[in-house]
């Protein structure tokens, strides 16, 4: 039986669009948490179990997963980082490491969490961010979609923005920012939370894409918002321009804040 002596974090980067989303599945081994854990295993020598600060869906890429393991061998900070490393596919790195005391959970003790969604917005597609955006050819109306982020700002009840899969005991959700911001041919949305539902981020999206393609109005997104309903919201978007940037955790813990690390 292992003790487990040592609480360690992993700040983790992946590409997405090999794997059907980070949580571990029986039936297949195509899984973020089944590369890491097998990887970790081999460098701990022993079966080790992680757990993550956001599960992120297939297609879905990350800039900072965090998880944690317990594990009973002394291991320096590198030595996991490069382990590990050594035994990953290309597309899943470890970026850090970190020991910490039994009190972290890279779930529970995230404060918010944060994601970014990039929309290529140009007449012509791209064939090197064809898994990595959304391409849209037809022309957003940003000022439009600007005023309708305002009305989801704050705690609100957002099962019109829920996947049917969702497994989470409530819908209330307590969104702390939102912006729409243009580079060129790039649109980026930013979304930041205490968390986030299944497929949450990806309805919003498609939603405010109606309203830049002038389909709804600004404040049919607070109606859509007030009447509960999944019905009533846009589709949800393809996974390919999702970016799972990362969890903020409290100051005490040490570890590195989120950054945007994409154009």
């Amino acid at each position: 039986m292992v003790e487990d002596n040592y609480h360690v974090a992993l700040g983790l980067e992946y590409e997405g669009t090999n794997y059907l989303g980070f949580q571990k599945q029986k039936s297949s081994k195509r899984t973020i948490q089944g590369h890491v854990e097998d990887s970790l295993s081999k460098v701990a020598n022993h079966s080790v179990r992680s757990f993550c600060s956001g599960r992120t869906d297939s297609g879905v890429h990350a800039l900072m997963q965090v998880v944690h393991f317990k594990t009973e061998s002394s291991r320096r900070e590198h030595e996991w980082v490069r382990g590990v490393n050594s035994y990953l596919p290309h597309d899943i790195r470890v970026v850090w490491a970190k020991e910490l005391e039994d009190s972290f959970h890279a779930r529970f003790s995230a404060k918010y969490r944060s994601y970014r969604y990039i929309i290529r917005n140009t007449n012509s597609p791209s064939a090197l961010w064809a898994n990595r955006s959304l391409f849209i050819p037809a022309e957003l109306d940003l000022k439009a979609m600007k005023r309708a982020i305002k009305y989801l700002i704050g705690e609100h009840d957002f099962s019109s923005f829920r996947g049917s899969g969702c497994q989470s005991k409530t819908s209330i959700r307590n969104m702390k920012h939102i912006e729409i911001n243009r580079n060129k041919e790039f649109i980026y949305i930013d979304l930041k939370a205490n968390a986030f539902l299944l497929h949450m981020v990806r309805v919003i999206v498609g939603t405010l894409i109606m309203v830049g393609k002038k389909e709804i109005q600004p404040l049919d997104v607070r109606n859509i918002l007030e009447l509960k309903d999944r019905k009533e919201a846009g589709k949800t978007v393809n996974a390919s321009g999702l970016y799972f940037v990362g969890p903020e955790y409290p100051r005490s813990f040490g570890l590195p804040k989120p950054k945007i690390t994409i154009l």
